[in-house]
């Protein structure tokens, strides 16, 4: 309403308070932040408060400063817990945060990039538990159960095949002797138009080649040294005829015989399914022999539970579940990253590297930065595929702070030592903290 002035002006009456959507300010707001409060002091501040205060206790209660603290830097299990945390707060944030980079730009270059995404990130959809019941599966020594193995086993064994008889070897009364370096030699040299015989033992049938036959007796060929390699031994006391091929006997499929004379290989060859072999005539009057190559035992792949690589294979199942998370939000930032500046880079003459490392990856910065510090805090208190990957004999080796807090915790029964521990990953993570803040403040101003 206006009001007249000395002058005969109108002139606006000031403007009424408006009051709030509550009504009252402070009060309402405080009414409704109270629950919230109570919660935050019952279930953090009081949960730290307390934890601090007990970590100056020891098992039995009694007060003892900083023993706990001490301990905790000299026993060897918590201090291979601490290195193992330095390793995985260096090594996963960084390689998963970089995997999730590469997927991303490489599916904004090809027509099934959804596709691609749904698959990578499809593991974030499994519990932290399931996936260390999976990879205990994945890493098992066995190549005929655990996936790694049975593919490193058949990239091995496609250079270097593995023998099919490694436990193979003569009999006491046998014709052949130690050749020296896992071979076997026979005690006389050949002749040709004489059969020979090499016996050998050890073979558990039902490690046999599949394709091996009956064995046979060579044929005598008067231009050739001819024989029969086979498995002697027969089933049942008494049964079977020591160094002669037996019906019941299987020859050795495969198997590599040379001749050798004055300790060069004059010939080769190998056996076929029923144990028999021929070589040319210049074997004649050398001795036959078994190469150790026959009796290499098989390569059954890497010892990935093993103390050596517990710690790397732990930290590639995590790669597997959160490589997918970095890669969803590194890609919602390179959605938002103008195209215009990369097409700009690139008629300036930039080749396309120099366009990824120039241009996108800082304009990439603030997200990646996210994605880093959000996968710093989720490895400081890794615990699920710790305690559920490594076999016993592997336990200590993969040990972590979070792993060592329960252990000292509930398996110790020290709350003392596994307060201390739960101090030391909050001081760890206080840092972490105050850079995030410090830069989502940074944002905010921009």
């Amino acid at each position: 309403m206006a009001s007249a002035n000395t002058g005969g002006t109108a002139q606006a009456a000031p403007p009424t308070p408006r009051k709030s959507v509550t009504g009252t300010r402070r009060t309402v707001a405080v009414v409704f932040l109270l629950p919230a409060l109570v919660l935050l002091g019952a279930l953090v501040l009081y949960p730290i408060g307390y934890s601090l205060f007990r970590s100056f206790f020891d098992k039995s209660g009694d007060f003892t400063a900083f023993g706990n603290y001490k301990t905790m830097f000299t026993d060897d299990g918590i201090r291979t817990a601490i290195k193992n945390n330095a390793i995985w707060v260096v090594v996963a944030p960084t390689v998963a945060t970089a995997l999730g980079l590469i997927f991303a730009v490489l599916t904004e270059r090809v027509r099934w990039g959804t596709a691609f995404k749904l698959i990578i990130f499809m593991p974030m959809a499994i519990s932290m538990l399931a996936a260390g019941i999976i990879f205990r599966l994945v890493y098992e020594s066995d190549p005929d159960r655990g996936v790694a193995n049975a593919v490193v086993v058949s990239v091995h064994d496609t250079f270097a095949e593995s023998s099919a008889f490694p436990q193979a070897h003569p009999a006491m009364n046998s014709p052949l002797k130690s050749g020296g370096g896992g071979a076997f030699i026979t005690k006389e040299p050949v002749r040709a138009g004489t059969p020979v015989v090499l016996p050998l033992t050890g073979v558990a049938p039902d490690q046999m080649p599949d394709d091996a036959k009956a064995a046979k007796a060579a044929k005598a060929d008067p231009d050739k040294v001819t024989g029969t390699a086979w498995q002697d031994f027969t089933r049942g006391k008494g049964r079977g005829r020591p160094n002669a091929p037996d019906a019941a006997e299987f020859g050795y499929p495969g198997i590599k015989i040379e001749a050798v004379r004055d300790g060069e290989v004059v010939a080769s060859t190998e056996a076929a399914p029923d144990g028999t072999f021929a070589l040319p005539k210049a074997a004649d009057g050398a001795q036959l022999r078994y190469p150790a190559s026959n009796f290499r035992e098989p390569y059954n792949g890497i010892e990935w539970l093993g103390p050596t690589l517990i710690t790397p294979s732990i930290i590639g199942s995590y790669l597997w579940m959160w490589a997918g998370f970095a890669m969803v939000l590194i890609a919602a930032g390179l959605a938002s990253v103008p195209r215009e500046l990369l097409e700009a880079a690139r008629v300036d003459g930039a080749n396309e590297w120099q366009v990824f490392r120039r241009v996108t990856v800082p304009l990439l910065a603030p997200v990646l930065a996210v994605v880093l510090v959000t996968l710093v805090i989720n490895v400081l208190k890794i615990f699920d595929l710790v305690f559920v990957i490594p076999p016993g004999s592997s336990k200590d080796e993969a040990n972590v702070l979070a792993v060592q807090l329960y252990n000292s915790a509930f398996g110790d029964q020290d709350a003392g030592v596994a307060s201390a521990i739960a101090m030391l990953l909050f001081l760890l993570v206080i840092p972490v903290m105050l850079f995030n803040i410090r830069r989502m403040r940074r944002e905010a101003q921009r």
